[in-house]
């Protein structure tokens, strides 16, 4: 099995990030719902959106990990189907979208544990 370059994630890291920010003040600004819709949308977005931007600092921390290949797929996965699933649910109000966010926070918890070890 061909190795990625551990310099793909800082790339990755840097569209994440930057997409975190504009999801963030998107989800900042939602104002076309009502008062008890806004906050239920709020609340899980927001949570996405915080776990979407500390992960994207551990992705910069890829290239110091033993194994920097798995530690970098395991939190892409993680903010993916973690935050994703987060961002679902407001964007949808639909809590059948978070049926993913356990997973991603298992892949996130992986990818911490690989660093670690």
């Amino acid at each position: 099995m061909a190795s990625i370059s551990p310099s793909i994630f800082h790339k990755i890291a840097s569209v994440s990030g930057a997409l975190a920010i504009a999801l963030g003040a998107y989800g900042s600004h939602a104002s076309s719902m009502n008062q008890e819709d806004v906050k239920r949308f709020k609340e899980s977005f927001m949570t996405g959106n915080l776990y979407h931007h500390i992960h994207n600092l551990a992705l910069l921390a890829v290239p110091f990990a033993k194994r920097p290949n798995l530690f970098g797929g395991l939190i892409c996965a993680g903010i993916l189907l973690f935050s994703g699933s987060c961002y679902l649910v407001g964007l949808k109000q639909d809590k059948s979208f978070g049926k993913l966010a356990p997973v991603g926070g298992y892949l996130l918890m992986a990818g911490w544990l690989t660093f670690a070890f």
